[in-house]
């Protein structure tokens, strides 16, 4: 159970957190080892369902903690019980990092695995993945060694994430500064010329008038139109992260464009090939590694892809062979060197080697996205603002003609 507390701590600060606790006699006699003088405690109700605002430990946190409770594994702590506690010291300023580690602690005290306590905690979002690996590495008794390769498996991908985001903060500067210069010469600079053609009573073009229109649209319709837009953002990731119809939808799309497509199918093989050779590597059987691998990959279309082709394997059939036979097709080499592995009982190889081999292949791909994406948005930019400016200036042309 959860219980809300307020009082003072052993050097007299003044705290209001929650605790995790078999009952209210629990509860108490745990703030009273902890050295707190409480002056109100009450259960919090739990839902059993994590909110949709519920946010996802950062990958960066929850690759420190792995290492952490790995070194603490290591180093001879008995269990890891004693290596939540030894962690936990060091969130001592992070109140929800201690509520989180607080509900661990308390499942694992109960008698539950540490599966079980990362699963039914609802402080954070946890990946699917991590918790299957857990699970496993339990069963194998291989949880330090688990916890350490999901530790360097997080922090690549926060360095890949990290890389993408810097490269693409001055496409993105672009696009938002433009944004501001169209909507500024539409709703300020537009209405001002507008007026000095509304005084002379000329006819007036068809774009200049459809650029007057549009103007006076931005103007008078500016809430509803930045409402509009901040919920259909809303709607969109709502539908995109709990309706799987839609997100399949909207994956599959993904996948088709051209080159952006190509990025996401080479960064999801190379994800999976690696926490599959990181899996085997721990002992944990190929149809297990695959099936939890699947959860690691965020496109639904290649999840279900490889979801559907570990289930083949039970039946005792390859992974290459399923791979052919779905009616997603993925790169070819990528198959060719699952039946090679397949052949030569050389999976964990193999499939290191395909990861580093498709993560260096998407590095490219993104950088040559890139270049290829700035000189696109600073052309179309200027074809818009270039539109406007025409559209006010045929006007001004055709009256110095007539006269």
């Amino acid at each position: 159970m959860l219980y809300r507390y307020k009082g003072l701590s052993k050097d007299g600060k003044k705290v209001k957190a929650t605790l995790e606790a078999f009952d209210l006699k629990d509860a108490k006699a745990k703030l009273k080892s902890e050295g707190f003088i409480y002056s109100d405690i009450v259960e919090q109700k739990q839902s059993n369902k994590i909110s949709f605002f519920t946010k996802e430990l950062p990958a960066k946190k929850l690759s420190i903690i792995s290492r952490n409770l790995s070194i603490y594994l290591k180093s001879g702590v008995s269990s890891i019980v004693y290596a939540i506690k030894l962690e936990k010291q060091q969130h001592t300023e992070d109140k929800k990092m201690t509520t989180f580690f607080n509900s661990i602690e308390s499942s694992l005290q109960e008698g539950k695995s540490f599966f079980q306590a990362l699963d039914q905690q609802k402080v954070f979002l946890l990946p699917s993945f991590y918790k299957q690996s857990v699970k496993v590495a339990e069963e194998s008794g291989t949880l330090g060694l688990v916890l350490r390769e999901m530790a360097t498996f997080l922090k690549k991908q926060e360095m890949i994430k990290g890389k993408i985001s810097s490269a693409m903060a001055y496409p993105l500067f672009i696009v938002v500064l433009s944004f501001f210069m169209v909507g500024f010469m539409l709703s300020v600079v537009v209405p001002k010329i507008t007026s000095m053609f509304d005084q002379l009573g000329q006819d007036l073009p068809p774009i200049t008038k459809f650029v007057i229109a549009l103007g006076d649209d931005i103007n008078n319709n500016y809430i509803a139109i930045l409402a509009s837009i901040f919920l259909f953002i809303f709607i969109f990731s709502y539908m995109y992260k709990n309706m799987t119809k839609f997100t399949y939808a909207v994956d599959k799309i993904l996948l088709s464009f051209p080159l952006f497509g190509k990025i996401i199918e080479t960064s999801e093989l190379a994800k999976f090939s690696y926490i599959v050779s990181v899996l085997i590597n721990s002992g944990v059987t190929f149809v297990q590694a695959v099936k939890l691998s699947s959860n690691t990959i965020k496109n639904r279309v290649i999840s279900k892809l490889f979801l559907s082709a570990s289930d083949e394997i039970v039946k005792g059939k390859k992974l290459s062979n399923s791979l052919k036979k779905q009616t997603y097709k993925l790169d070819n080499a990528f198959i060719q060197a699952i039946s090679l592995g397949e052949e030569t009982s050389q999976m964990r190889e193999i499939l290191q080697n395909l990861s580093e081999l498709y993560s260096e292949e998407n590095d490219d791909k993104i950088n040559t996205m890139l270049s290829l994406l700035e000189p696109i948005l600073i052309l179309f930019v200027g074809a818009i603002i270039g539109i406007i400016i025409t559209a006010m200036l045929l006007p001004i042309f055709s009256m110095n003609l007539t006269s």
